[in-house]
């Protein structure tokens, strides 16, 4: 049952309110003034706040304005029988859901009452997403490799630098470029990723800068592409040793000039984008070869971060191994697996090539076929050594 606080200095005008609002089942609370009202907002949750403007000690804006600096924000409807445009749209500016004249109108007011209770409930449930997104790509780890990672992200995060993350398979370069992003000014804006090495050399070009109807056989329709996807965002290039040299010389110039065209088109399309790039290749041995365009490694590689292989930071291995067990009862729904510590240890011996995704690979084994506490013994017989 939601729960609305009703603050006005005027009796008969929370009474009847109360009585129209119980009438449709929500759970309703009373304050004389802003004073008691946002007391009583800082010692409960409300759902919704119905706010007069005009009241004695504190007024109505103030309420608002200062109910919104706390860590539980309700939802706010001013009304007030000294209503303007102009009091409207502050009400609005400093955060308010709606403005009513008094007296309400009852049908805009029960409908007004139900988006902002939506509305709350898409806050909260965007609130839980974010969190289970930042816990997704949670960075794991106490050793010395980790915290310089986890520094140069700090410092190069804010600002639109790009950014070459390098280090072998498994690692966790998607997991920085994340990092990067949610810290950066663009979190709120797209990440688009791009895995140059999983599309074929020939549709890289239309995947990056999309095409025009008819550019080719297959194409039956206009498309963007990642570049216009991640407008005002970032667009993480993984394996980009594995690009095109076609299509390195189409990124160096979108990277100069902002701008891309889409495949078989001719109008110039101006992109705003942050670029991070990844790559398990070494670049430098890449150009002497004639693989990868130099002036395009020089763009992308600003700052350059080095992900350390898991044989690099064995410490960390308990940290992750506990971090795995907790997720993987919560995607299988079941009570998380303890391990011994002779069992952890076995896994730190362990020389792991296949680096962090082979380690999550391996604890989800042990998961499901190992003990319901997870031994030295079990290690043995399903790491798969």
């Amino acid at each position: 049952m939601s729960k609305i606080l009703i603050i006005d200095d005027e009796k008969v005008i929370r009474s009847t309110l109360k009585e129209i609002l119980e009438y449709e089942k929500y759970e309703i609370f009373e304050a004389q003034d802003g004073q008691e009202g946002f007391e009583m907002i800082e010692k409960q949750e409300f759902d919704l706040v119905l706010c007069d403007v005009k009241m004695p000690k504190m007024d109505g804006m103030e309420v608002l304005t200062k109910s919104l600096t706390l860590e539980r924000q309700p939802q706010f409807i001013m009304i007030s029988a000294h209503g303007s445009i102009e009091t409207a749209v502050e009400a609005t500016k400093k955060g308010a859901f709606d403005f009513i004249p008094k007296p309400p109108d009852l049908n805009r007011l029960l409908l007004t009452v139900r988006n902002a209770l939506d509305k709350k409930t898409l806050v909260q449930e965007t609130k839980v997403l974010k969190k289970k997104l930042s816990k997704k790509f949670d960075m794991v780890g106490a050793s010395k490799g980790i915290h310089q990672v986890k520094d140069t992200i700090e410092k190069v995060a804010p600002t639109d630098a790009r950014v070459l993350i390098t280090g072998p398979n498994g690692t966790g370069k998607e997991l920085v470029a994340h990092w990067i992003h949610e810290k950066s000014n663009r979190a709120q804006a797209p990440f688009i990723a791009v895995n140059c090495a999983a599309i074929p050399s020939e549709l890289i070009e239309s995947e990056l800068f999309g095409h025009e109807k008819g550019a080719f056989t297959s194409a039956m329709k206009q498309r963007q592409g990642k570049f216009e996807q991640a407008q005002g965002g970032t667009l993480f290039l993984d394996e980009v040793g594995d690009m095109s040299l076609s299509a390195q010389a189409k990124v160096l110039r979108a990277l100069q000039e902002h701008k891309v065209s889409r495949v078989g088109g001719d109008k110039d399309i101006s992109v705003d984008v942050r670029i991070l790039a990844a790559t398990n290749k070494d670049l430098k041995a890449e150009i002497k070869n004639g693989a990868f365009r130099e002036d395009l490694y020089h763009r992308l590689s600003v700052i350059v971060i080095q992900v350390p292989p898991l044989k690099d930071r064995i410490e960390d291995i308990p940290l992750l191994v506990h971090k795995f067990l907790t997720d993987i009862a919560g995607e299988y729904g079941t009570t998380k697996k303890d391990i011994t510590k002779s069992a952890l240890e076995k896994l730190q011996n362990n020389p792991w090539t296949g680096n962090i995704r082979e380690l999550r690979n391996v604890v989800e084994r042990l998961v499901i076929l190992g003990s319901k506490t997870i031994t030295e013994e079990d290690v043995k017989k399903y790491a798969d050594y």
